[in-house]
Formats: structure tokens, C-alpha cells, sequence
């Protein structure tokens, strides 16, 4: 059974072994709460060439409407046994718990983006005070950060890990190292132009190890995808030799390292010229060439009207597609991202 508490400060972060709990976040609009999972897990295997590992917190559930990252986050909360593991791991599988029961991308309590909160605030509507909460009792306590995402109802993303550029060689090679640990076939390094209050932004700025990740699409679970997850922090936990075991290759039918991507720039990533209805011609991964048809935008209002055209911009690889059938004008139909080295 998982404890409730009403107050984060009265959570034993130090307590040894696995303790799960629910906590308790005030509803802005009516008496009861949001009771968000937690699961903290101190160790208690002695540690062994790493004399103090550096503490591992992994989220899912930032969006709602996201499945593998929580169901990954859940399992491991399950599944590792403190008597195995040295050091701290922090798992909150339903971060935006709100928007998770309903299935959506931001939480239907506030109309806020979980991934636009941070830092948050303590006396801000529930979504900031649960990002206030992470940035001030989790952060502070750990430092490898992982947010487990997918693309929802938004965009079809290659399996991907993914963080933004950093600028102290340091903090960028581990970075680099780590989001290898989980054998996707893309690592992806994205603009921070894009938004503001994203989690990892927010831990990347705060000198922590921070990786995303997009694990499926379509609002459902991918098997592979969810793999990649729960392997991934294992990895990560191994490779910190948090766990006693050799990390693991996850995908053994291919042989190659992760592919470093990037989309660093603003005009990387094309927005929609005006409403229709999206056709696709080419699978995200793939290789295009500048002036390569990428997809069609259909308008049914004149049906003999010929379909809009959408070519590549350059070549590169095609990293991120819209997802819906239906598109909106300034939506972002695309992202062409290029070759990046380790």
C-alpha cells in the first residue's frame, strides 16, 4: 500500500529500502486532491567502485496522454529490489496525475502543460506546485534526471532519446553517454527555442545528467518502445553501477550505436502553410534530400482542387512528422534534423 502524505516535506527521502506513496497536491477548485505516485528507493546493497552514486529520478507521465513512460516507471517501481540496487532512485510514474486519468496532454484541472511548468511555482495553480515540488525536493537529491515521453496524439517521433545542446563539454559527453545507455536508434539534440518550462531544460540548467526520450506515438504502447524505456533505465542504473549487473544491449538486430541527430535552429522545424488534411509520403528515420516530397495537404471544401505540395527544406534525416490527419495552420508539420557527432 503506498502512504499518502498531505505534506512533501515529511517524505523520508533518506528512509532505507522501497516506499511507495501517494502525494497529496490541494485541488484549486474544490476540497480533495490529486494524489500524484511516488516511489523512493534507498538502496541497500553496499556500493561498489562508484563510492557515491550520483542518484537517478525517472518520470512518466508528463503528459497524460503518453503511455510508456508511465507504464515503464510503474513496472520499475515494482520491480527493483532495494536489496540489489546502491544509492537513491526516485520513480514518479503519473507526474501530471490529473491529465493522466483523462488521458491527456495537459492537465484538465488547470489547462496546464506539466512540460511548460518549471520551475514551477508553490502557490501557483496544482500543475506548478507539483513542478515546484520536483525542482525542490527531487532535483536537489539526485543527479541523473529522465523524462520518458512518446508522441501522444501530437507528432510521430523514430525511437529517440534526446536533450538540448549543452554548452560545458563535460555535462554534454555524459549526457551523451547516458542517452546511448538506452539503444535507441536515434539520439536527438532539439532546440530549446521552442519552449520554455521544459523538465529537462529545467535540470540541464541545474548541471544535472538529463535525457528525454519519445518511446511511440498514438496516444497507445508500443512494445518495442516501452523496451527501449524500462531496459534504458536499467542501463542507466547499471552503468552507474548502481545495480551489480553488465548493461545490456537492448536491440541486438542492430548492431550500431545510436545515430546523433540534430535540430538545434528555430527554422528546422516547418510549420503548416494553412488548414487541411496531412498525407505523409515518407516514414520518419528516413533520409531525404533537399527538394524531396515529404507529404500533401488536401483541402475537401473544392475536392477537385489539386493537393499543396510540402517539400524538404534541406536533406537530413526526418525526425519529428504531425501525427493527426487533420492539421491546423502553424502547426509543426516536420522537423529535417541533421548529422551530429557524438
Amino acid at each position: 500500500m503506498a502512504t499518502v502524505v498531505y505534506k512533501p516535506s515529511s517524505i523520508d527521502f533518506e528512509k532505507p529500502g522501497k516506499h511507495h506513496y501517494q502525494v497529496g497536491f490541494h485541488l484549486d477548485s474544490s476540497w480533495g486532491y490529486s494524489l500524484v505516485p511516488l516511489t523512493v528507493i534507498n538502496g541497500l546493497r553496499e556500493p561498489g567502485k562508484v563510492d557515491r552514486p550520483p542518484g537517478v529520478a525517472v518520470f512518466g507521465g508528463t503528459h497524460g496522454n503518453e503511455w510508456e513512460g508511465q507504464v515503464a516507471v510503474k513496472r520499475l517501481s515494482q520491480d527493483l529490489d532495494a536489496a540489489e540496487i546502491s544509492g537513491l532512485v526516485i520513480l514518479m510514474p503519473q507526474l501530471s496525475e490529473s491529465a493522466c486519468v483523462a488521458n491527456q496532454r495537459v492537465s484538465p484541472l488547470d489547462g496546464v502543460n506539466m512540460n511548460r511548468a518549471f520551475p514551477g511555482n508553490a502557490r501557483g495553480t496544482i500543475s506548478y506546485r507539483i513542478a515546484d515540488f520536483v525542482k525542490t525536493f527531487v532535483f536537489r537529491r539526485v543527479g541523473v534526471i529522465l523524462d520518458l515521453h512518446s508522441g501522444g496524439n501530437e507528432a510521430v517521433f523514430p525511437l529517440c532519446t534526446s536533450f538540448h545542446p549543452i554548452p560545458d563539454p563535460e555535462q554534454r559527453a555524459e549526457i551523451a553517454e547516458v542517452a546511448c545507455l538506452f539503444d535507441t536508434p536515434f539520439v536527438m539534440i532539439y532546440s530549446n527555442q521552442m519552449a520554455s518550462g521544459l523538465l529537462t531544460d529545467e535540470a540541464e540548467a541545474d548541471g544535472k545528467v538529463a535525457i528525454g526520450g519519445e518511446f511511440g506515438f498514438a496516444e497507445g504502447i508500443s512494445r518495442k518502445g516501452l523496451l527501449h524505456a524500462y531496459e534504458g533505465v536499467k542501463n542507466v542504473l547499471r552503468h552507474y553501477m548502481m545495480l551489480s549487473e553488465e548493461v545490456v544491449k537492448i536491440d541486438p538486430s542492430r548492431p550500431s550505436r545510436p545515430r546523433f541527430i540534430k535540430a538545434e535552429n528555430l527554422e528546422d522545424y516547418i510549420p503548416c502553410p494553412k488548414d487541411g488534411v496531412w498525407e505523409p509520403t515518407v516514414e520518419v528515420g528516413t533520409d531525404v534530400k533537399k527538394g524531396d516530397l515529404i507529404g500533401r495537404l488536401h483541402e475537401f471544401s473544392d475536392y477537385p482542387m489539386q493537393a499543396t505540395e510540402v517539400r524538404a527544406h534541406r536533406s537530413g534525416v526526418l525526425s519529428t512528422m504531425h501525427f493527426s490527419a487533420i492539421s491546423k495552420k502553424g502547426a509543426t508539420l516536420f522537423v529535417i534534423a541533421e548529422e551530429s557527432q557524438p
